[in-house]
């Protein structure tokens, strides 16, 4: 995502205004893996582990543009997307912990389903297995769905902190059995916590598809999986994964925008964000600063 803007950015004098566009510009491109990776956060806090991000970004992506298509209305489709989100990370929930299905397995079936759906319903509705229509999106200097990742990351800081589902959530994640000892429904925290990760992701998935005006076979291109990393990065600490996401974004913008300039060794520059991510994962070390939860992966049923 953000091809088109960033391309848009080289052509804009160093003022101070082009400055402004860069950095909105630079947020657009971080809501698609930040909420992702806050998706991710609250699966993994309550002990879910959840490769279906994937699977998130892209069936809320093609909900949204479907309903957006259908109705006209860019706010049912945000609200589409972020419910198909929703769903997903609750069958996820349901799989793993009342199906007993591991979570790898779920989740790589979950991205598998998402990735078929999603062309089985591009051929259905527009007859065409590559792209949907067009559409108008918000139009809003700054999209709704970006001010949305933002509220979702400071939200999601005060939840955990400060109340008292976060404290249920993140005992689940540390002792199952502790927390069922206190009193905690211990499947369905999980189940909810999973869901509002799935939502949060569906709100990247929308801020996407919008971005672009229209769904493209494939237009994920691994973001779910990046937003994986980034959660294992931050060491699962939500605040650390939106500026990990920003990082990213900044330097995917910047591989873009290089390419004009540096012609056949442009490939070269493309690479940089990814390699980032994995000097990253390479540089975490359990300890203080990147520690899974206790219960990652220990089923409500143990």
């Amino acid at each position: 995502m953000g091809e088109r803007n960033a391309e848009a950015d080289v052509g804009i004098g160093g003022d101070g205004m082009s400055a402004i566009v860069t950095a909105t510009h630079v947020i657009a491109i971080a809501a698609p893996y930040g909420c992702a990776a806050l998706g991710g956060v609250w699966s993994e806090r309550s002990g879910v582990v959840n490769i279906a991000l994937e699977g998130m970004l892209i069936v809320s992506a093609f909900v949204s543009i479907a309903v957006h298509a259908a109705t006209s209305s860019a706010w049912l489709g945000l609200i589409a997307g972020i419910v198909a989100g929703a769903m997903i990370g609750f069958v996820h929930g349901l799989l793993v912990e009342r199906a007993g299905v591991h979570a790898l397995l779920s989740g790589l079936g979950l991205n598998l389903f998402a990735v078929g759906i999603t062309r089985v319903g591009l051929r259905a509705l527009y007859g065409s297995s590559s792209n949907s229509p067009n559409v108008s999106g918000f139009g809003w200097p700054i999209d709704p769905t970006v001010i949305l990742a933002i509220g979702s990351t400071i939200v999601t800081i005060i939840v955990f902190r400060s109340t008292v589902f976060g404290l249920r959530v993140r005992a689940c994640g540390e002792s199952p059995n502790a927390a069922r000892a206190c009193g905690v429904d211990v499947f369905w925290t999980r189940v909810m916590a999973v869901s509002v990760g799935g939502a949060i992701a569906g709100i990247g998935g929308v801020a996407l598809a919008f971005d672009l005006r229209q769904f493209q076979s494939g237009m994920t291109s691994g973001r779910g999986f990046v937003a994986l990393a980034l959660v294992v990065v931050s060491g699962w600490r939500p605040g650390r994964v939106f500026v990990l996401a920003l990082v990213f974004s900044l330097l995917d913008w910047l591989q873009i925008a290089a390419q004009e300039k540096l012609g056949v060794f442009g490939f070269v520059v493309q690479t940089l964000p990814y390699v980032a991510t994995l000097v990253g994962l390479a540089a975490v070390r359990p300890g203080q600063s990147a520690v899974a939860p206790k219960g990652l992966g220990i089923s409500a049923n143990a």
